[in-house]
């Protein structure tokens, strides 16, 4: 039997999917009484890459599974996505991140309120810096980050990378899992608008049992802006080399 889905239902069901399993793994690993706790880094980044994967079997044969706003801008620059789709595109992928993060928050709730420390609480929604005062370099970071991305991204469709197509969420699995774990270590690699801005203001409209901080809005544009930037320049590279 043969199934249709709207694309833009797609690009939703896709990132509430990643955004569970993404922002789920931080709060597995780093919420008080958590069986997950103490996972580390590496757990982490797998989980992502493995939460990208479920994204992308769920919305690709539908909505091509961009499941973030930078790369379906940078897809649009690079001539590969029609832009009349892009806005459709990212306020789905928002409202998919959006109800994701509220998923997590509901599952976890109890471990919340056993979480006395407010930027642990703040990291299983979104990103902050490992280093603060040092905004220009994490944009250069979260732009660097999403180049790699979205131009590696466009590489799969490169002349003698066709076979790729068949296996298109293994690549983009590991991708995603090196990029966590090489270039992930200063900003915690947002590389990704809907994964960090939905989340955030989850975080600022939720209660805590216990102490809850700011939700760091005045870091918010950095992985907002860097993911725009990196995904044009990663397009324009593409444009310029083929």
């Amino acid at each position: 039997m043969s199934i249709e889905m709207n694309p833009y239902f797609a690009e939703f069901l896709g990132t509430m999917v990643l955004i569970l399993m993404g922002d789920g793994v931080c709060a597995c690993s780093s919420l008080e009484k958590s069986k997950g706790k103490g996972a580390g880094w590496i757990v982490i980044t797998m989980a992502w890459g493995f939460a990208v994967m479920c994204g992308v079997f769920i919305a690709g044969p539908y909505s091509g599974a961009h499941l973030n706003p930078a790369l379906s801008v940078g897809l649009a620059v690079a001539g590969s996505f029609e832009w009349a789709m892009v806005p459709g595109y990212i306020i789905a992928q928002l409202a998919g991140a959006f109800v994701g993060a509220l998923l997590v928050y509901a599952f976890y709730k109890d471990h919340y309120d056993a979480t006395e420390c407010p930027d642990t609480k703040l990291g299983t929604f979104c990103t902050m810096p490992a280093l603060e005062g040092h905004k220009v370099r994490n944009l250069f970071c979260e732009i660097l980050g999403t180049w790699l991305l979205v131009f590696s991204i466009l590489m799969f469709s490169a002349k003698g990378n066709e076979g790729l197509s068949g296996i298109a969420p293994l690549p983009v699995t590991m991708l995603i899992m090196a990029i966590g774990m090489s270039l992930g270590g200063t900003t915690g690699y947002a590389i990704n608008p809907a994964r960090d801005l939905p989340p955030r203001l989850v975080h600022s409209i939720v209660p805590f049992r216990s102490a809850k901080r700011d939700s760091g809005w005045s870091y918010s544009w950095v992985p907002v802006v860097g993911p725009f930037l990196g995904s044009i320049a990663a397009a324009a590279s593409y444009l310029l080399i083929f």
